[in-house]
């Protein structure tokens, strides 16, 4: 596939033959009106495969940032979170100039948990550019996020990056791509999709894989040759659908759209409507804005087919549609994929509560979740039994520590229990969330890995080697996930890489094993003594350091056994009077193990939380008492006889 084909060709790939025809002119002639020098366009990829690098690449190339001016890296990774985790997480946009056209540009994220950012974000492309790393090819995610554009309708533009990597294979890759084009059932117009090569970090591209250097002109020609012309018919009623929201201090809500049809005019009277409501709103424009490299430009107007920035309008959410009053014509809502991920946040409830948090009741959490309701329509909050708990439903782990993060920054404190899938009825049964899981590992680790994925009931799809490394895929349950990123790190000397994404809905995988190791808890309050803890290291592994602040109840290691321990690690050596006739042993104690927070999610089981607050992470038992935690056990088991 090159990204110009003159004339039918046959192509080879794994040995099959298959027919590309030549691709149709381009659309010049319409019913509709199209803007020329308008371009809209959405950039995905897998994790870590370089889509925000490149926009910093395209950024330099259009010169939107003045000669001399400082710029950091990744510059389209404004949240905190994003920089440190090396992640995209919330979708942007940004517009470029491009040989004198317009090029909107929807930086998008690449981790299935982030999915709900993907779907309502490719509403406002007109095609997408595929990343692909030259050496990884298609992966998990990758497959996620073209799925969405192919549902969307949408053309594909193919670039397999990270060409000069010296263990670089861009003709296999390519081939692997051709096929899961094939696999998700693309039209003959998508798969005719054209092909460049090169290196976002280095900024150049080229139309051949064995290119070394040069700049990023021959991308820009592909985006401005291949990416259809921005549709608009500004005679119509307006409709601008609000696909991503934001807050500022100053200009209030921010909603982020597409205008679909007519002129967004700043000042004007409108309606805001939704297919599931039947009442519109009036509301006025307030402020509106376009997007101009890295930052949002005042307009008086806004035309069909470019993207707006509208900001003043504190009714508005995501999927509501802005239309002329007296003319209630709403765009469909935005599909969602349904959560399968869910947590209980509740009000903190240990003797350490109220010490780092400005956030700690039940009214500042419920609050707090209902605005990230309004940016994330992938979340989902439920009430519960207690006043104190809410049900929180997430696209996945990773979704909804990324929201636990945010808020300990903020403030909030509170405490959160263990993930548990969410089941469905389908056809009558009862069913739960299957990913498909992909995991690189050195060769040697191979065989753990699977027996180790084999126990949680995945079954094995395919397997292959490249070099050193050996690539396994699963289908497996996604409870059978939870807690299995750090097992498999333990089981390849750190080495595992493991991504996964939604497949599909089945019926119950059966039993999987739960964590194999009990917990040591501290049997009373105080402050961990150096002393205790050298004369409790053969009971198992500590998460606390000497000095640090424990409680009844809390988990302060991990025991070597699979039953809990109750200990003192807060027992100092006796002093007297008496001198010892030797000098005292030095104390040797081996340093704690530090979780993640995301680490802590999957390690607790169902009668443990982990308390969150904005200085500290701990992991505890929900009934803190002993002697409680054992009359409960008896009273379970003599309900279940």
């Amino acid at each position: 596939i090159a990204s110009r084909i003159p004339r039918p060709k046959l192509l080879l790939f794994k040995g099959k033959a298959r027919i590309v025809r030549a691709p149709s002119a381009h659309r010049q002639e319409q019913e509709f009106n199209v803007i020329e020098n308008l371009r809209n366009i959405a950039i995905i990829a897998h994790v870590d495969h370089g889509k925000t690098t490149l926009v910093d690449a395209l950024f330099r190339y259009a010169g939107t940032f003045r000669q001399g001016q400082e710029v950091a890296e990744r510059v389209m990774d404004s949240n905190a979170q994003e920089r440190e985790r090396g992640i995209t997480i919330l979708a942007k946009n940004t517009a470029i100039t491009l040989q004198g056209h317009r090029v909107n540009i929807v930086d998008t994220p690449g981790h299935a948990d982030f999915g709900g950012q993907v779907e309502r974000t490719l509403s406002m492309a007109d095609a997408v550019l595929l990343l692909v790393d030259s050496f990884e090819g298609p992966m998990p995610q990758t497959r996620f996020v073209l799925k969405k554009a192919f549902e969307h309708g949408l053309k594909a533009l193919v670039m397999v990056n990270k060409i000069d990597r010296p263990d670089a294979r861009p003709d296999e890759v390519l081939n692997e791509v051709f096929d899961l084009f094939v696999d998700l059932g693309a039209t003959d117009d998508q798969l005719d999709f054209p092909v460049i090569y090169g290196s976002g970090r280095d900024g150049w591209a080229s139309t051949e894989p064995t290119a070394t250097e040069g700049d990023l002109g021959p991308l820009a020609d592909l985006l401005l040759e291949h990416v259809p012309f921005a549709e608009t018919d500004a005679e119509a009623g307006l409709q601008f659908q609000a696909a991503t929201l934001d807050h500022d201090d100053y200009l209030g809500r921010i909603a982020v759209g597409r205008v679909h049809r007519g002129v967004l005019t700043a000042g004007a009277r409108v309606w805001i409507t939704h297919p599931d409501r039947a009442k519109p709103v009036a509301v006025t424009v307030k402020n509106l804005f376009r997007y101009e490299g890295l930052k949002r430009t005042p307009v008086e107007q806004v035309v069909a087919g470019d993207v707006a920035v509208v900001t003043g309008i504190e009714e508005i959410g995501i999927g509501d549609t802005l239309c002329p009053v007296d003319q209630a014509d709403p765009l469909p809502a935005i599909a969602i994929d349904e959560p399968t991920i869910s947590m209980i946040f509740q009000v903190n409830n240990s003797p350490l509560a109220g010490l780092d948090g400005d956030f700690v009741t039940s009214r500042h959490v419920l609050a707090r979740l209902d605005r990230a309701l309004t940016r994330d329509v992938a979340l989902r909050v439920k009430s519960t039994s207690s006043a104190d708990s809410f049900e929180v439903c997430g696209r996945g782990v990773m979704h909804l520590s990324v929201l636990i993060e945010e808020m300990r920054r903020e403030g909030f404190e509170f405490a959160v229990g263990k993930p548990r899938v969410i089941l469905k009825d389908v056809d009558g049964k009862r069913c739960e969330p299957y990913e498909r899981a992909t995991v690189e590992v050195p060769s040697d680790a191979a065989g753990r890995v699977i027996e180790y994925l084999g126990r949680r009931r995945g079954e094995l799809l395919d397997m292959n080697h490249a070099g050193n490394l050996t690539r396994v895929q699963f289908k497996i349950p996604a409870r059978g996930l939870i807690g299995a990123r750090t097992a498999l790190l333990t089981l390849s000397q750190g080495e595992a890489v493991l991504s996964h994404v939604f497949d599909s809905w089945g019926p119950d995988g059966g039993p999987i094993p739960r964590r194999t190791n009990g917990v040591l808890i501290s049997d009373r309050a105080g402050e961990v003594v150096a002393y205790g803890l050298d004369g409790l290291q053969d009971r198992g592994q500590f998460f606390v350091a000497a000095g640090e602040p424990v409680y009844e109840g809390m988990i302060v290691g991990q025991n070597n056994k699979d039953t809990d321990l109750e200990l003192n690690v807060c027992r100092a050596k006796k002093l007297t009077n008496m001198r010892a006739s030797g000098r005292d042993d030095n104390v040797k104690i081996a340093p704690p193990i530090r979780m993640s927070l995301e680490e802590m999610l999957e390690y607790v089981e169902d009668d443990e939380v982990v308390e969150v607050t904005p200085q500290s992470l701990r992991l505890r038992k929900i009934v803190l008492n002993a002697n409680d935690r054992k009359k409960d056990k008896k009273r379970a088991a003599a309900a279940t006889s």
